[in-house]
């Protein structure tokens, strides 16, 4: 395992809402590899929740948003034999949130990958509360060419 994040080790300057290590009003996601699985943990706080007690929704999008697209990048950079992943973009994503998730304990993020054709990856994602599903993702992330806003973004 990585003693640093992805995003600490190769985006210290991204802004990012959801991950960026530079932006300190952001969620400060913080995503690892481990046994062919992207995974982080995240710790809810009072702001996040949409009601009493319960993560919001959109919150839960962000993150699992910015946590398969770092299984993208990662998984990418794997492929092509790069020593630095290229900067992705989502292209599409669908969450499905399948039962509320408390927000009194940290919940788990984790990523796997499901396909890559060429500058395109495929990732599946699970957010997770004391071991129970309570969210899915699927989404496809592509590595952005020069001219691309996000290009060189980390």
């Amino acid at each position: 395992m990585m003693e640093k994040s992805l995003q600490e080790t190769f985006a210290p300057h991204n802004a990012c809402f959801g991950c960026g290590p530079s932006n300190a009003k952001g969620l400060g996601l913080k995503s690892y590899v481990k046994d062919g699985y992207t995974f982080a943990t995240f710790k809810p706080e009072k702001h996040h929740e949409a009601f009493e007690g319960v993560l919001c929704g959109g919150i839960i999008g962000t993150l699992m948003d910015c946590h398969c697209n770092w299984a993208a990048a990662y998984y990418l950079m794997k492929d092509k034999e790069c020593d630095h992943p290229p900067c992705t973009v989502t292209a599409d994503y669908a969450i499905k949130l399948l039962r509320p998730t408390p927000t009194d304990e940290p919940v788990q993020l984790k990523a796997k990958l499901v396909s890559i054709k060429g500058e395109w990856a495929k990732i599946e994602g699970e957010l997770l509360y004391k071991e129970k599903v309570c969210a899915t993702c699927q989404g496809t992330f592509v590595a952005v060419k020069p001219g691309h806003p996000a290009y060189h973004r980390w």
